[in-house]
C-alpha cells in the first residue's frame, strides 16, 4: 500500500510539471474562468444572452490557443477577490488597473494603458476639472478614481471641491444618474467613457483634461505564477501576430493604448 502511495505520488509529481496537478497552467482539458464585471464596456459587458468585449475575447483567444474550455463568470465587483482566493475564477480580467494593488496579485505585465477622465451632459456648464467645485461627481464602488478621489488618495484635492461623490454599483447607474440630471459629473475609464457616448450619441461631453493615469494587467491569485506566465506567454505572441490590435479596432480601443511588447 505504501509502495501504490508513493508511486501515485510520482506520478502526480510528474504531472504537476505539466498540469499543476489539478492547477493546470497547460493542461488541455482545463477550464479558464475569467471573472469580470458585465456592466464594463467595452471590455466586459451583456449583449442579448451573449458575454462580449475586448478583455474577454482576449481571454477566448487565449484559451483557443492554449487548448482550454473559456468560461465567462460574472462577478459582484466587490466580491472579485473572494471570488478568486476561493478557487471559484481564475483570474479578475476586465480592465483591472493595477496602480494601488500592486501587492494584492500576481500580475501580468501591463497591456493597457487607460487614462480616468470626466463625462458631463452635453450642454453642461461644467468645461474642464475646476469647474466641477462644489458640483456632485458619480463614480463606480471600488476603482482607482473612487480612491484617488478620496482621502489621501493622490486626487484627494479635486475631490475636496466637490459638493458630494457619489458612489455607485456600477457605471449603467451612474451614466442613468447623469443621463437624468442626478448627479453633474461622472468620473470613469477612458475606454468607457468613449463607448458610452458612442451609444447615446449627442448626450455626454469628454472633458479635457484627465484625472489620472493608469495601466491594466490581469490580476491571478497570488503566487500562481505558472497561470500568469502561460496566459501572459499567449498575449505576447497575440501582440506579435496583430490579433490584440484587431480585437482592439473591434471594440474601437486605439491601437496607441496597447502597450504590451
Amino acid at each position: 500500500m505504501k509502495k501504490l502511495v508513493l508511486a501515485m505520488s510520482a506520478v502526480c509529481a510528474a504531472a504537476a510539471v505539466f498540469t499543476g496537478c489539478g492547477n493546470a497552467a497547460d493542461d488541455g482539458a482545463r477550464k479558464f474562468v475569467v471573472g469580470f464585471d458585465a456592466d464594463f464596456p467595452p471590455y466586459g459587458f451583456k449583449d442579448g444572452s451573449e458575454y462580449k468585449g475586448f478583455d474577454l475575447d482576449l481571454a477566448r483567444e487565449v484559451c483557443r490557443r492554449r487548448g482550454w474550455k473559456f468560461v465567462a463568470n460574472p462577478i459582484n465587483w466587490d466580491a472579485k477577490d473572494m471570488e478568486l482566493n476561493s478557487g471559484s475564477i481564475d483570474c479578475i480580467w476586465n480592465g483591472f488597473t493595477m496602480q494601488g494593488r500592486e501587492d494584492g496579485y500576481t500580475w501580468t505585465e501591463a497591456y493597457v494603458d487607460n487614462s480616468q477622465v470626466v463625462l458631463v451632459k452635453t450642454g453642461s456648464s461644467i468645461g474642464k476639472l475646476a469647474d466641477l467645485a462644489g458640483k456632485t461627481v458619480g463614480v463606480q464602488t471600488d476603482t482607482p478614481v473612487q480612491k484617488a478621489l478620496s482621502a489621501k488618495g493622490g486626487r484627494e484635492a479635486l475631490g475636496k471641491t466637490f459638493k458630494k461623490l457619489v458612489v455607485m454599483p456600477n457605471y449603467n447607474n451612474a451614466m442613468m444618474d447623469l443621463d437624468a440630471g442626478a448627479v453633474d459629473a461622472v468620473a470613469l475609464d477612458v475606454g468607457v467613457a468613449k463607448k458610452k457616448m458612442a451609444d447615446m450619441p449627442g448626450k455626454f461631453v469628454l472633458l479635457p483634461e484627465i484625472v489620472m493615469t493608469e495601466t491594466y494587467g490581469i490580476g491571478f491569485k497570488k503566487g500562481n505564477t505558472a497561470l500568469r506566465d502561460a496566459v501572459q506567454a499567449t498575449l505576447k505572441e497575440m501582440v506579435k501576430d496583430g490579433t490584440m490590435a484587431r480585437i482592439a479596432d473591434e471594440y474601437k480601443i486605439e491601437r496607441r493604448a496597447l502597450i504590451l511588447k
